[in-house]
């Protein structure tokens, strides 16, 4: 092989290793656009727990916060008998182990939510599988303030994953299950990052 194509080849590869370190995973509707509705699961997304009848906001319920991007966002609940509602999707690239990743999403919590109006927490979970919670990679403390907030999820993990869900859950430490929300909105894309 002679330098010239030699360095060529170095040249494609570097080039190729720059192209993935850039590399973003967009979600499919990360901001939660639709017609506002109760019950209805928003476009690309899927419910996973059981009973999950995500709700497509503002309008509905009493739910009146204006979005933090767009049109609408999701509202998630938890239940006095410990049912929860969580949903997910399969990502358009893989994760792959050991690289860090890092993505920022819009947390709230309505006080008029007809009656499930505590705090509570969102858990997000990468999975080899759909719906299946094969790593916990952020959650959230509980949500109690009423206006947006963003938030920063940096993650790696163990095996190399497609799918990821966002789940509704009880406050930490809490031993009694309750009425709670959580609205969702404006997930950025998933970006490597630099390890801290």
């Amino acid at each position: 092989m002679n330098g010239k194509v030699f360095i060529f080849l170095i040249f494609c590869f570097l080039l190729t290793l720059m192209e993935n370190a850039n590399a973003q995973i967009v979600l499919t509707n990360p901001s939660i656009e639709g017609e506002p509705q109760d019950a209805t699961m928003p476009i690309g997304w899927f419910g996973c727990a059981m009973g999950t009848t995500p709700d497509i906001l503002p309008g509905f319920w009493g739910v009146t916060t204006e979005p933090s991007e767009g049109e609408t966002y999701m509202g998630l609940i938890t239940r006095e008998d410990g049912s929860y509602e969580s949903v997910g999707q399969r990502l358009k690239e893989e994760i792959k182990k050991n690289l860090c990743y890092e993505f920022e999403l819009d947390l709230a919590r309505s006080s008029t939510y007809e009656g499930y109006n505590f705090p509570i927490r969102l858990k997000v979970y990468i999975g080899y599988d759909n719906c299946t919670k094969d790593q916990l990679i952020y959650s959230s403390p509980n949500i109690e303030h009423t206006e947006w907030k963003t938030y920063e999820v940096k993650f790696d993990v163990k095996k190399d994953a497609r799918y990821i869900m966002f789940e509704a859950y009880y406050g930490e430490g809490l031993m009694f299950s309750y009425k709670g929300n959580v609205i969702l909105d404006a997930i950025s894309a998933i970006n490597m990052c630099d390890r801290a």
